[in-house]
């Protein structure tokens, strides 16, 4: 199976496999630059695993998705900003779930239900301004209220929204993104990634996206062409790594402090039905595709944080299909990192300013 043979779904996003429904809270202004997304699963829930490579991560109960854990299916993820202090919008989001009578039942009555909602947060602190402008439990219910509603303002699925607000990839700015793909038997696989990476999604030598050769036709608009000279030049010099001790110095406690200062974080599904076993290890090929997008990865200084989950819509794989599965989610997984670089775009608060890849980029083309 190569790449040239498979298209994207319908709407290029996670919510192409059916049964999952996201939801994003973006807060900006008064010192804040952060957000929170939710993704929820069908009324009977998801079996999930977790995969967690980096050395700094931050989450919530994710040693219910261990393969020997007696739950079997969870009822929503949350991927958000605030570092620790984000961990508060799982709350409000399973409270949300809750008064909608989603989660495990635990009682004889109506709505007597547990949410059981994962959680991974990235390290945006300070980067509005203020540096406890950090998501609540009323952040994770405006979440989860977009998710099942949408009512509101429709928001973008892609670029500085919900958990991506704050998001830096590299010196550029990050942001959320999402891709899907339809296997050649009809199953769907998607990812929807928080980049927030201390590592850089640029290619060094070109200027170029690193995991550009991912993507697939609809992922962006044409190119037309690469910056060069001085442009390539400012180009390169926004996206270089960072490092720890240009991030916080070389002081007591900075090595402490910049191992919490980075993470991406996702989620990868399918519509097939899988084991809590299998989706344990669909996150972990998953997390090959953060390898091919961003340099380097998985350090002690990110958090580095997928979850693998399925919607059980469809007939379990054989061996062969469930080897095909998993090598597409990494791919899919580094078209969410393209097209989350390439929809995030330039902001300037009181905490910083970052410049999107695009903005210093534009011949490269944006996102469909």
């Amino acid at each position: 199976m190569t790449t040239g043979t498979l298209r994207p779904g319908t709407g290029n996003t996670l919510t192409d496999v059916a049964g999952l429904r996201v939801g994003h809270a973006t807060e900006i202004g008064d010192g804040a630059l952060t957000g929170t997304t939710v993704v929820v699963g069908p009324p009977a829930g998801m079996v999930a695993g977790v995969d967690v490579r980096g050395g700094g991560p931050g989450t919530r109960e994710t040693d219910l998705l261990a393969p020997t854990a007696s739950v079997e299916r969870i009822t929503a993820i949350t991927l958000t900003g605030g570092s620790a202090y984000g961990l508060a919008a799982a709350d409000g989001a399973a409270t949300a779930l809750a008064d909608r009578g989603f989660g495990l039942a635990v009682g004889a009555a109506p709505g007597e239900v547990v949410p059981l909602v994962p959680a991974a947060v990235i390290f945006d602190l300070g980067r509005g301004g203020r540096f406890r402008a950090t998501p609540g439990a009323a952040t994770g219910r405006a979440a989860v209220d977009d998710a099942l509603d949408g009512t509101g303002t429709p928001l973008p699925m892609d670029g500085c929204v919900g958990a991506g607000t704050g998001a830096l990839a590299g010196g550029l700015k990050g942001g959320i993104g999402s891709a899907s793909v339809v296997l050649p038997d009809g199953t769907v696989l998607a990812a929807l990634v928080v980049v927030n990476a201390m590592g850089s999604p640029v290619d060094v030598r070109s200027g170029e996206l690193l995991g550009a050769r991912l993507l697939l036709a609809g992922d962006r608009a044409d190119p037309g062409g690469l910056p060069s000279g001085e442009e390539l030049a400012t180009l390169l010099a926004a996206a270089q790594p960072r490092h720890p001790v240009d991030l916080l110095g070389a002081g007591p406690g900075s090595a402490d402090a910049a191992a919490v200062s980075n993470t991406t974080i996702g989620v990868v599904a399918t519509d097939a039905t899988l084991t809590k076993a299998q989706c344990t290890k669909l996150a972990a090929v998953a997390h090959d595709g953060l390898a091919r997008t961003l340099d380097p990865v998985h350090t002690q200084f990110d958090g580095d944080t997928l979850f693998g989950v399925s919607t059980e819509l469809r007939p379990a794989p054989d061996p062969v299909a469930f080897h095909d599965l998993l090598c597409s989610a990494a791919d899919v997984v580094g078209r969410a990192v393209v097209r989350a670089v390439l929809a995030a775009t330039a902001v300037s608060t009181p905490g910083g300013a970052w410049s999107g890849y695009a903005d210093l980029a534009p011949p490269a083309g944006g996102p469909r």
